[in-house]
């Protein structure tokens, strides 16, 4: 008989964030979003900062991830992702806080110094974490 659902597991290097049967695991992947489905060939990927819908019997869950990697080998998903956050421990007033301090801090600096590609990277995050909170609170 074929499995009904694939492992998912999706770690920061700080923490496990999710660890889940599911039954289909959208990403953001660097060349484009893909989807996965039981029994799906595997592969190894970069992933650009985006959203992780993760549908299972129940409900969809919603996560933001900040860039990483994912691999799918027999049946599981592993997300090795820089940042990830659950879409329900989104706090939707700190995300816009912290989009509000990157734009600050990115016309400090010119687009040549470090500082710039840390604090344009740090918007990005914010930015597609508000984004997955609507998304999320849209599909309740």
């Amino acid at each position: 008989m074929a499995e009904e659902y694939m492992q998912l597991d999706v770690v920061t290097p700080e923490k496990a964030v999710l660890s889940r049967k599911a039954t289909e695991v959208v990403a953001p992947g660097s060349q484009g979003e893909f989807g996965v489905l039981i029994g799906h060939t595997p592969f190894l990927t970069t992933l650009k900062p985006g959203q992780i819908i993760v549908k299972t019997e129940d409900r969809d869950i919603y996560l933001a991830v900040g860039g990483g990697f994912a691999e799918v080998i027999a049946n599981r998903v592993i997300i090795l992702a820089e940042t990830a956050d659950m879409a329900e421990d989104i706090d939707a007033s700190e995300a816009k806080a912290e989009i509000d301090q990157a734009h600050e801090k990115l016309r400090e600096f010119s687009k040549d110094d470090p500082e710039y590609t840390r604090w344009e990277s740090r918007l990005i995050r914010a930015e597609v974490k508000l984004r997955v909170l609507e998304n999320w609170e849209k599909s309740k």
